[in-house]
């Protein structure tokens, strides 16, 4: 049934109409019965059989009027005056409006607080206090109308550093690029109600967002947006039936004497934040969930959030949700009227970053330069909450760690400059050296994401649990591997916790699960877990919840735990119950013996570590990726040996007790690795992490493979040698890895359809795809047709001449050039396609508004196909180029080309005989 505006503004009033009216009820309804608005029928079902409250009265009541439609509800509007005089609060509305603005001052001031800038067990400490204005670092957003839905099995992963390509302007993508300032304007300053999503990866920034829109919003004295905010992690606490004013009043406890006021008229001056969709356990049935409009009926907490969203409830309110891009889905598309993207930071912003967060412009500059030369951490850098564990791991105590270094110290082998917006424009030759060797200024520095976050484990726990003492840090670190050894335990728990979380996809754990582990409130519990409700203050429930500082940080605890576990013999999945969250040394000692009595450690190690890759694999969005990376990381004895008391001390041969540790993991990893990367059944997502897996792992031969792609980017090597031993998935790590390549050029490179598809993953970031002599065949068109109808394509000009496509292969290209908007040049000469690819094209031309350049030489064309072509370019007007040499036709056939050439001012036909 559709609302008029009567019936509209009682479902808005539905609360303020329950809530001051109630007590009139008898006397209403003697009044509608008079005017006849409503029947003895309807007065016989209001009042029931037996007493009903005044309030489940005046709720029936409104439900019967909305029932009988306009006219009805006119009637209760034209009488409600005469309620009014009897009501007491229409004599007390100046008193009320000075009431409402004491408390939404409060609310001001409480959420202020409780938003204020986090800062992990004080990392920043010495810092000095800044002003508000300088609490944060800017972050780069875009933004677009309505819901753009990622591409199906894209992971996470795959998506960090693309909108910082080079050349990713405004013009080429689907969304505008846009600041913290634009993004707080439109969700508090502006008008209007509807649901707007802030999207973004793991680390990204989003809650950090929350915080400082809510901030700035307290000191905002302009706006006349009220803001609630709630999380998903708290609603997930929720398991009781329970009404939307309940819980807004648990929540915001002061706000319980003006709740009615702003659920009512005030609905338009309302922001309704719910941070973390991924997070929320509960289903979102948007098709099976009942209607419902009463704030006071009491719902499961999905039911709500599906009714907010819907309009149901509040339907004047503004909402934002939070969300990772894989839960994006739960929403259906049209119910979002906004989407921001949360894209991290620029290098223009990480080194704004690390100049804020050190402690001199020194430290800024070195930590800056070496950053920036190494191309994997420079991307995992887009992310704000890895610029954080970076500064910490090599910053905060890293000066003990590894060598002083200086600006000119972070160089490239390849060339290149190490600081300020050039180490962005290095050529793709200096990614190979940078990112797979050590420069000789600082051999020891870690450069593997994996070393890393060792580093970073280790600052926490040998600077920071204890506290760090200025001019102590060498006898700290001297006594690093006993600290570690005693924190072993503690570590251990964490990593069972954190792996269990994994298991079980959550990222909150109650007290309950912190006792099953033995971890209870010891400061290292509190170094890596942040409690997020507290037992003295108002809230969902007065229970305690705990998640880990960075879901990143989960992952590589729970990778470590189950490289120790592996090591000692034990399986991994066994310590997860409760019962065994802690096994006795005793029997721990067994275990280990009993893995070198089968003396066969290397075996079980590698099914641990193929179970572990498997495990990762079934996880389509790239939920385990990084878990995966971590475990082959932590095989390297170099890297392991940061961890020096956590794992056991590695044996040294005995002719020199300063031998190096050996830099490679065991020959069986890289076999395995090398296996799962050959073999055809991974996803191309999957097989690009592989590579990855192998970065961390120190493969020796990866950067000698690197350089010979890099001489095929350079156009130095030819197709006609080694293609048999080429894997085009370490090809994609490459391009990855190379943010200022804007044209692939693969020409005759032997690049086959199986090739093509282990590229796929990379393929749209790039405005030039040449990939012309190359057996392509119709399977090849699939995959580039797939890459067509990536919502992030950025391909301009597409050259396929020569690749064998045929009709079929044509008619599937055309297939993605079809959903295609960024395609203008396109290139196919010597592929066959003949009259039936003629028509595939026709077909495309007529709804294709995009294409302007087309080059279809020796392709069979007859003049059938030039018919059905120009049939097409009479609905076409935007085609500009048509080449069509060497085909097919007759010399009728080229004259009527040539003639409707003529007529066609803005189209130029290229055709010989």
């Amino acid at each position: 049934m559709a609302y008029g505006p009567c019936s509209t503004e009682i479902q808005q009033r539905r609360v303020e109409f329950v809530e001051n009216l109630s007590k009139h009820v008898s006397h209403l309804l003697d009044m509608l019965f008079k005017v006849g608005a409503v029947t003895e029928e309807d007065l016989s079902f209001i009042r029931g059989g037996g007493i009903p409250g005044e309030r489940d009265c005046m709720r029936t009541l409104l439900d019967v009027l909305q029932g009988r439609g306009e006219e009805s509800c006119r009637a209760l509007l034209f009488l409600l005056p005469n309620l009014q005089a009897l009501s007491p609060t229409g004599s007390t509305n100046l008193s009320a409006k000075s009431v409402f603005q004491e408390h939404l001052g409060q609310h001001k001031d409480i959420l202020s607080r409780q938003h204020g800038p986090a800062s992990y067990f004080s990392m920043t400490g010495h810092t000095p206090e800044l002003e508000e204005t300088d609490c944060y670092t800017d972050i780069t957003f875009s933004r677009q109308v309505r819901c753009l839905l990622p591409p199906p099995c894209q992971h996470e992963a795959a998506m960090v550093g693309e909108p910082f390509r080079t050349g990713k302007g405004e013009a080429r993508a689907q969304a505008e690029t846009c600041t913290f300032k634009d993004v707080y304007q439109g969700l508090v300053t502006s008008s209007g109600a509807g649901v707007a999503l802030l999207s973004g990866v793991a680390g990204s920034g989003k809650t950090t967002v929350i915080r400082r829109l809510v901030r700035e919003w307290a000191v905002d004295t302009e706006t006349k947006k009220i803001i609630l905010s709630l999380s998903f992690r708290e609603l997930n606490l929720i398991t009781e039936p329970q009404s939307l004013r309940e819980l807004l009043s648990d929540h915001y406890s002061h706000l319980k004497p003006i709740l009615p006021e702003l659920m009512t008229s005030n609905q338009a001056q309302g922001l309704l934040i719910f941070d973390g969709l991924d997070e929320f356990s509960f289903p979102l049935d948007f098709d099976g969930t009942p209607k419902c409009s009463d704030p006071e009926r009491e719902l499961s907490v999905g039911a709500m959030v599906v009714n907010l969203l819907k309009g149901n409830l509040l339907p004047g309110i503004s909402v934002l949700l939070t969300s990772r891009p894989h839960a994006v889905t739960k929403v259906p598309p049209l119910l979002v009227g906004q989407t921001y993207s949360v894209l991290g930071f620029s290098p223009a912003q990480q080194r704004e970053y690390f100049q804020r967060i050190c402690s001199s412009p020194q430290d800024a500059a070195a930590l800056w330069g070496f950053v920036s030369s190494h191309k994997p951490l420079q991307l995992m850098c887009h992310i704000p909450a890895f610029c954080w564990i970076v500064s910490t791991a090599l910053h905060a105590g890293g000066s003990c760690f590894f060598p002083k270094v200086t600006p000119t110290d972070a160089v490239p082998c390849g060339g290149g400059s190490g600081s300020g917006e050039e180490a962005g424009a290095e050529q793709p030759a200096a990614v190979s050296d940078a990112m797979t060797t050590n420069t000789p200024a600082f051999p020891h520095r870690p450069v593997t994401v994996t070393e890393i976050y060792c580093c970073f484990l280790k600052s926490i726990v040998v600077f920071h649990v204890a506290g760090c003492v200025e001019g102590l840090h060498l006898d700290r670190l001297q006594g690093a591997p006993r600290v570690l050894k005693e924190s072993r335990a503690k570590l251990r728990c964490l990593g069972a916790l954190a792996f269990k979380g994994l298991v079980e996809r959550r990222f909150l754990f109650d007290s309950t699960d912190l006792d099953s582990f033995s971890l209870g409130c010891s400061a290292l519990s509190q170094a890596f877990l942040v409690e997020i409700t507290r037992e003295d203050r108002a809230s969902l429930t007065y229970e305690k919840g705990f998640h880990f500082v960075h879901t990143s940080v989960q992952e590589f605890l729970a990778a470590l735990y189950y490289v120790l576990e592996s090591f000692s013999g034990s399986d991994p999945f066994s310590g997860l119950k409760p019962t065994t969250g802690l096994l006795p040394p005793a029997v721990s000692k067994r275990l280990a013996s009993v893995a070198r009595k089968l003396r066969r450690p290397h075996r079980l190690l590698r099914r641990r570590v193929k179970k572990a890759l498997h495990w990762g694999e079934g996880h389509q969005s790239g939920h385990m990726d990084l878990f995966c990376r971590f475990v082959c990381g932590l095989l390297v004895p170099k890297t392991r040996f940061i961890l020096d008391g956590v794992f056991p001390a590695e044996p040294r041969p005995r002719a020199s007790f300063r031998a190096p540790l050996s830099s490679t993991p065991p020959p069986s990893l890289l076999r395995l690795l090398q296996s799962r990367l050959l073999g055809g059944a991974l996803s191309p997502e999957r097989q690009l992490n592989v590579c990855h897996c192998l970065y961390e792992a120190r493969d020796p031969g990866l950067p000698t493979r690197l350089c010979a792609w890099l001489k095929v980017l350079s156009q130095q090597a030819s197709g006609k040698c080694g293609t048999g031993t080429r894997d085009w998935s370490e090809l994609a790590f490459l391009l990855q890895l190379s943010p200022d390549l804007q044209e692939l050029n693969l020409d005759a490179q032997g690049l086959d359809a199986d090739g093509l598809r282990r590229l796929l993953p990379v393929l749209p970031l790039f405005s030039t795809l040449s990939l012309g002599q190359n057996p392509l065949g119709p399977e090849g068109a699939e995959v580039l047709s797939l890459a067509l109808r990536n919502p992030d394509c950025h391909i301009e000009k597409l050259w396929v001449v020569s690749t064998g496509l045929g009709c079929e292969g044509f008619r599937k290209l055309a297939e993605g050039l079809r959903d295609n908007r960024t395609v203008v040049d396109l290139r196919m000469a010597i592929n066959r396609i003949g009259d039936e690819g003629a028509a595939s094209l026709a077909e495309l031309l007529k709804t294709n508004r995009t294409l302007r350049d087309i080059r279809l030489r020796d392709n069979l064309v007859t003049d059938k196909g030039a018919e059905l072509l120009m049939a097409a370019l009479m609905e076409n007007s935007t085609l500009e180029y048509l080449w069509m040499f060497d085909n097919k036709l007759s010399k009728e056939g080229v004259q009527r080309l040539k003639e409707f050439s003529k007529n066609r001012s803005n189209l130029d036909i290229k055709v010989c005989y």
